[in-house]
């Protein structure tokens, strides 16, 4: 069982659904309401969990009212909460709007997790006890450096989603073992990705492609599936990934690609992400 440390994010959604996403300007009638936690890190922290590693999650919440159920939700999902904290203000949270095809648009206000400006030594010990250390970028990008640094000190494999994609300092890509991006991040990235071993490109309903330190690539295909609402595929995939890299490229994505098509079967984000058992039955 791998054990995957995830330093991020961790939202309330405030999910809408509508049967097509309003124009500029536009007002346009919803069909249904949810609040569903989510949030970059913690949806991948408990899809690693979930795919059968053992996952620790480091970031904040707030002192609000949705701060408790944020924290309910990693713990009932087996996800270690030693390093979640609290903080004065308002916890993170983000506006989706799911129209009637599964398609999202996605507002985050980042509320606490923009407090996450420091790792403490039981963070860093948590690091580096770590078979893997999973980042996205919900959470300033300097607690990002400084948690892949001493990750590549300590022999534990760093896991990057640059997500909300925007341009890093080099340090930062240098210490990148594996990243983990969709065709828009990779388009928007460019030749900066030459310079990670490992690059894993997400392509929806297609599946995957993976081009590996020797310049070698291949694909995954996809698995059909009736798409109910695509918000929180894309982190059911990375949770996935990281929790079967250490069985090597081909078999995680086989295990990725399975876990993120059946998180579009359910709405919302934490809510949909599948079991181990789901996955192995629907493995392709």
């Amino acid at each position: 069982m791998a054990r995957i440390v995830v330093v991020g994010s961790v939202n309330m959604d405030l999910v809408t659904r509508v049967r097509r996403r309003p124009e500029p300007g536009e007002t346009v009638a919803g069909e249904g309401f949810a609040l569903v936690p989510g949030g970059k890190g913690a949806n991948q922290a408990i899809a690693a969990r979930r795919a059968g590693a053992e996952a620790e999650f480091v970031g904040a919440v707030g002192d609000d009212v949705f701060a408790a159920e944020l924290r309910r939700v990693l713990s009932d999902s087996g996800v270690g909460t030693e390093q979640l904290r609290t903080v004065a203000g308002p916890s993170g949270v983000a506006a989706i709007v799911v129209d009637g095809g599964g398609e999202n648009t996605i507002i985050v206000v980042g509320g606490a997790n923009a407090a996450m400006t420091e790792l403490t030594p039981a963070d860093l010990d948590a690091i580096a006890a770590a078979d893997t250390l999973m980042c996205q970028l919900e959470i300033p990008v300097s607690t990002v450096l400084a948690a892949a640094r001493h990750a590549r000190a300590h022999d534990t494999t760093v896991l990057l989603n640059p997500s909300p994609v925007r341009e890093l300092p080099p340090e930062l890509w240098a210490e990148i073992d594996v990243a983990v991006v969709n065709e828009g991040e990779a388009a928007h990235l460019g030749t900066v990705l030459k310079a990670v071993p490992h690059v894993i490109t997400t392509l929806g309903a297609a599946g995957a492609n993976y081009r590996g330190a020797d310049g070698e690539t291949r694909s995954h295909p996809g698995v059909p599936v009736e798409v109910v609402d695509t918000t929180g595929a894309g982190d059911t995939f990375t949770g996935a990934l990281a929790a079967h890299w250490h069985e090597g490229p081909e078999t995680a994505l086989s295990w990725a690609c399975t876990a993120g098509a059946l998180a579009t079967t359910k709405l919302g984000a934490s809510a949909s992400i599948p079991t181990r058992e789901a996955i192995e039955q629907a493995l392709v």
